[in-house]
This record gives C-alpha cells, sequence and structure tokens, in this order.
C-alpha cells in the first residue's frame, strides 16, 4: 500500500488520542499489516511506539483478537522492582559509589565490580535483585561495566574541574552562534623507512610484509611530524605533515592551511575562531612563539581568534586525540611508513562510519628551532586575558597594537 510517510504520522495524530491502550496496539499493529514490508519499522517511526509494541499489536490482530470491554487502568501492571523494594537502587549505588570514576566532560559514570557481586550483596543485604535486575538499572542511572583502564594522572590541578566547565561554555557558545571551534595538537612523531609499525593486515599467507630489524632513525629520511587540526562541527580535519621541528610556527601555519582549505569555505561568516589545545608542546600556554604567529593569523585573516587551553595532565580529553588521531592510527597500522608522501596518502585516506574526513599535505618548509620573541614584539601582540584564568584562556584581536 502506497502511503507517505506524512500521511501516516497525520492519520495517527488524529486517531490514536481517542483509543485507549489495547486499541492503540492493535490499531498500530493492523495498519503495519496493512503496509506491508516495512510496515512495522514505518509504523514504528511515526507513532513513537516501540517497534515490539507494534509487532506484538500485528500478532494479536494476525491470530484474531477478540473483541472485549476490558481495558487496563492507567499506570497498571507490575510495579518496577525498586517500588515493591524501597531503598533497593539505594543499597546498589552505595555499593558502587566507592570505586565510580568519572571526568568533568562526561555525565558517563562506570563501575569496576561486576552485576554478579552487586547482586550477592545486595541480597545478603535481604533484596531480591537477580544479576540482570542490576545490570538494568545501573544503565538506568548511567553506569556501564569497563575493564580497568590507566587512569591516574598524578597530581592535579585545583582548577581543573573549573577549566573543563568553562572550555565546555566557550565551545557550546561558539558552535551556537555557528563560529568554527577547532581542536589542535601534533601527532606522535613517525619514524620514516622500511619500519615495522604495530598493527596487522590482510597479506598473503606465508608472505608478510619484511621490514628492517632494527628501528633505528635513517638520517635520510628522518622523521614525520603530522600536525592536526579538528573541526568538532563538522567532524572533519586537516594534517600538514612536516619533517624539520614542531615549533609554533609550524603549528599556527598548519591551523592557517586547515582555515585557506577548508574553514573559510565552511564558515564565510565567521568573524571569530575557537582554538583548543593542550597545555604544552608548540601551542602551550607559556609559549610566546605561538601567541605571536597566532597574532599574525588573526591580522591576516582578521579572525578574533580565542584559545582555551586544556589545564595540565589532561591532554587525553583533547578530542582530536579520540576523534581523529586514533582512526589514522588504526588506518595504517602494520603498514611501513615508509616516505612523507605515504604518510600523506594514509592520513588522507582515513574515513570512518561517523563521516570523518582528513585532508593533508605535505610541509616542505623549514622552521627553524629557539626563535625568541622579543619584548618589543611581544607588547605587539592584541591579546586579552579572560577572567577565569587567563593565562589558559585569552582572546587575540585581528588589530595590533603599538608598542609603548
Amino acid at each position: 500500500m502506497d502511503v507517505t510517510d506524512e500521511a501516516l504520522t497525520a492519520y495517527f495524530e488524529a486517531v490514536l488520542p481517542h483509543l485507549d491502550e489495547r486499541q492503540r496496539r492493535l490499531n498500530a499493529g493492523a495498519m503495519a499489516i496493512m503496509l506491508g514490508r516495512g510496515g512495522r519499522t514505518r509504523v514504528a517511526e511515526s507513532t513513537g511506539m516501540s517497534r515490539s509494541t507494534v509487532i506484538k499489536g500485528a500478532n494479536e490482530i494476525e491470530n484474531g483478537a477478540e473483541v472485549t470491554d476490558r481495558v487496563r487502568a492507567e499506570g497498571a501492571g507490575d510495579k518496577p522492582a525498586v517500588e515493591k523494594q524501597p531503598g533497593l537502587w539505594e543499597a546498589i549505588e552505595k555499593l558502587v559509589s566507592p570505586t565510580t570514576r568519572g571526568h568533568p566532560m562526561s555525565a558517563l559514570l562506570w563501575t569496576l565490580k561486576s552485576t554478579y557481586e552487586l547482586s550477592r550483596e545486595v541480597k545478603a543485604q535481604g533484596f531480591e535483585a537477580s544479576a540482570e535486575l542490576v545490570r538494568q538499572l545501573l544503565a538506568q542511572h548511567g553506569y556501564s561495566l569497563q575493564a580497568p583502564s590507566k587512569q591516574a594522572e598524578g597530581t592535579t590541578h585545583p582548577d581543573r574541574d573549573g577549566q573543563f566547565r568553562y572550555l565546555a561554555e566557550l565551545v557550546d557558545a561558539f558552535i551556537g552562534t555557528g563560529d568554527p571551534v577547532i581542536s589542535v595538537d601534533t601527532k606522535k612523531k613517525e619514524l620514516l623507512g622500511n619500519k615495522s609499525n604495530g598493527g596487522t593486515e590482510y597479506q598473503p599467507k606465508g608472505d608478510p610484509v619484511r621490514t628492517d630489524v632494527h628501528d633505528f632513525p635513517d638520517p635520510a629520511l628522518g622523521k614525520a611530524i603530522p600536525y592536526g587540526v579538528y573541526d568538532v562541527t563538522n567532524n572533519d580535519g586537516w594534517v600538514s605533515v612536516g619533517d624539520t621541528a614542531d615549533t609554533s610556527e609550524f603549528a599556527v601555519a598548519a591551523i592557517a592551511k586547515w582555515w585557506d582549505t577548508l574553514g573559510k569555505h565552511k564558515f564565510p561568516d565567521a568573524k571569530r575562531l575557537l582554538i583548543t589545545a593542550d597545555c604544552g608542546g608548540s601551542n602551550g600556554y607559556r609559549v610566546r612563539a605561538w601567541k605571536w604567529h597566532l597574532a599574525q593569523l588573526a591580522q591576516r585573516t582578521g579572525l578574533e581568534i580565542t584559545v582555551a587551553h586544556y589545564p595540565p595532565g589532561t591532554s587525553k580529553w583533547n578530542k582530536i586525540e579520540h576523534r581523529m588521531f586514533s582512526f589514522i592510527t588504526i588506518n595504517w597500522r602494520g603498514r611501513p611508513l615508509t616516505n612523507i608522501r605515504t604518510v600523506v596518502k594514509l592520513i588522507s585516506a582515513t574515513t570512518t562510519q561517523g563521516g570523518l574526513t582528513i585532508q593533508a599535505a605535505y610541509d616542505a618548509h623549514v622552521y627553524p628551532k629557539g626563535v625568541k620573541i622579543t619584548d618589543t614584539q611581544f607588547e605587539t601582540i592584541p591579546i586579552t586575558p579572560h577572567e577565569w584564568h587567563g593565562d589558559w584562556n585569552y582572546t587575540i584581536s585581528p588589530h595590533p597594537l603599538t608598542p609603548n
């Protein structure tokens, strides 16, 4: 039967409010049967019912549902376990809270205890709770079971959580006004040459790719230095691959290349840019050259550039790490990075089912180390520290200052 989704939705909106629970289910089931293949899914989407409810209604229709005057009262049926056993969830929560883990950028909580252990412990307190019931209650309250992982970061800064909240507010504000938000960082330097690369890939049986026995750097090839820019809004990125040094000039050149190649075309009306970055390295909050070159970029593009740094010891929360760099690593696993061209090609070929795309190019420019920014130069940077941690959060105007 040829019925548009709009017509189907309009029908159910007109009819269902006048039916009781059983009638709604049977009506949905009958319509699903009438629509034929794919009807159950379409009816579920149009009514907001679960697909299992629609299937149940269709089965009842096909089996000859009997006419009855009985109507289940609103809220009838078996009560949830937490209502039949007051204090059950509170008992479970007390058991998991000593081992709860979390971080300020996510509402996710997780516990290291198994549901079977928790079930035994709450039963010892007089409750009836199977391992499956414990699992359902934990899921309803935002918990999931995870294997132990390396989480300890040593001493944390007292304003760590506050900076995460401030950074999240900045990201939301920029995205809300349609302005670009990028996450930047330098990926691990990679040895070039016929070197073993972690991981495996399919090869003819008994014929693996043969690589050098020793992973000593080849002076003629050196190392690849990938600097990445991840567009948080569009889920795409840019990587400049250099081979001289990871300097602030190189980092800002990569951001400039992203803007010229991708950014200005996706954000044609943008007047400002938010950069989230680690607190150290070539884009560190204490690095004068980083701020100096950003000021040159702001002046050239006319963009007001705001930078928000992740607090010390939290670089793994940088979005580029797990939204872009991790997939690049997966894509080139088991393949020797023989030269710069190979690195660029493998980065550019990285995609995900979630829609990630990456463009990459070789930056052949030589970036000398140890270039100092003089006091006179630094005084011309039109930088405004934010009220909250102005060392980590600051805005650079596109209009340079006149030195005193």
